[in-house]
């Protein structure tokens, strides 16, 4: 298991793939190798606290794939959008479970019949969407602009690196970010570039993966790979502020991992982000004033209730941490070395995926496993997506998965 390697022109760069990635081949490896824990073995006696019912399942091409990348569908409006490494693009109905409607681009060959082979665009970055307009990003360095109600292509961008996670749109902007640091702002009419934000600078060595852009009050928030908590402004991207969520210290590379690769949180005026080999923050969001720290390494995004912060570290143990203060409430390792996604609160619930397609919920009380489904036998890395009473999970072979809590 091996960090992938991909060069840049001249420059050679060297892109750790998470650990969640490594372990993802579980199925088909042996644990015994150094430095590599087995995952925790699930409770054969789990009894149940809470029934959870599967609504529905269906599935987008073959999903992220190998590429390391956590795809994982967008909601607007009662429809889902999903998207997948091997140019399949579809509209689900977040109820029913029915497709819509599905595009699947293909390069075309002889007297137009497709290459099954390999794809033209390979969808890694989002989707997200808005009001009509879909957009996503590719691997090979393009944004595209699509039509929500059917798939139809309305403009196409040209950037300079793989995007790899969910632009963001925000009134007539499109704000995405590539692997190699920058930000670009879009038109979101026409696809033509308002702006770039170039000032970032990658570590050599960093964890393949890059945090979803979140975009507020006319201030576009990101983590970078550098450990920094970074807030641009919307309409020029402009730099307002930075602040260290990580030093990037110690003895080795891999020590000095800092990356912020999960989502950052806003709820009023008080942000909140974590980062590898670093701190969980709380950060006054118009100043970039810290509010509060706490040592605490993750890869993946956290997710805040009314009173609590609830993150799964680098071990993959679920932790509770009190909002105003950062103190501990609770911590669960029932499901340690599970590589498990990033939480996300439904109700009284914390849910996270792991790395053998089981989806589990955990009491937002005391942390304590309430009810556990299996979506498929293949790995779950992107964070499930809550909408009402409702989570949706995405393994990475694209089968998309609807829970809801409530009698069979």
């Amino acid at each position: 298991m091996k960090p992938e390697v991909k060069k840049r022109g001249a420059m050679k760069r060297v892109w750790l793939v998470a650990l969640i990635s490594l372990v993802a081949l579980a199925g088909c490896h042996s644990f015994k190798k150094e430095n590599v824990q087995p995952p925790t073995p699930l409770a054969k006696d789990f009894k149940p606290t809470v029934q959870v019912t599967k609504v529905w399942t269906n599935s987008v091409g073959s999903g992220a794939g190998d590429s390391g990348v956590r795809l994982r569908p967008a909601f607007a409006d009662g429809v889902l959008y999903a998207a997948s490494t091997d140019g399949k693009l579809a509209a689900i109905d977040a109820t029913s479970g029915k497709t819509l409607w599905s595009k699947s681009s293909r390069t075309q060959g002889w007297f137009g019949w497709g290459d099954k082979k390999r794809a033209d665009v390979l969808y890694a970055g989002g989707p997200m969407v808005s009001g009509d307009l879909l957009v996503v990003g590719t691997l090979d360095g393009h944004i595209y602009g699509i039509n929500a109600k059917d798939g139809s292509p309305r403009w196409e961008s040209v950037v300079n690196s793989e995007v790899i996670s969910s632009p963001a749109i925000s009134g007539n902007l499109v704000i995405a970010r590539t692997q190699d640091g920058r930000l670009y702002g879009f038109d979101s009419a026409t696809g033509e570039r308002r702006w770039v934000y170039d000032q970032d600078i990658v570590p050599l060595l960093s964890l393949r993966g890059n945090g979803p852009l979140m975009v507020a009050n006319g201030v576009v928030f990101y983590g970078s790979d550098g450990g920094k908590l970074v807030a641009l402004r919307l309409d020029n991207g402009e730099k307002l502020w930075e602040q260290t969520l990580a030093s990037g210290e110690g003895r080795t590379e891999i020590d000095r991992l800092s990356d912020v690769d999960g989502g950052i949180l806003l709820q009023g005026t008080t942000l909140y982000g974590a980062a590898y080999h670093g701190n969980l923050v709380a950060v006054d969001g118009p100043s970039g004033r810290p509010l509060w720290g706490r040592p605490f390494s993750t890869f993946t995004s956290i997710d805040v209730s009314n009173n609590a912060i609830y993150g799964v570290n680098d071990d993959s143990q679920v932790w509770a941490f009190d909002k105003n203060g950062g103190a501990d409430m609770w911590k669960n390792d029932a499901l340690k070395y599970r590589w498990l996604t990033g939480p996300a609160v439904l109700g009284d619930y914390v849910v996270v995926g792991d790395l053998e397609g089981y989806v589990h919920w955990l009491q937002t009380g005391d942390g304590a496993l309430a009810a556990r489904e299996r979506l498929s036998k293949k790995p779950i890395r992107a964070q499930p997506l809550v909408v009402g009473d409702m989570v949706y999970v995405e393994d990475v072979k694209g089968r998309i998965g609807a829970y809801r809590l409530g009698a069979r």
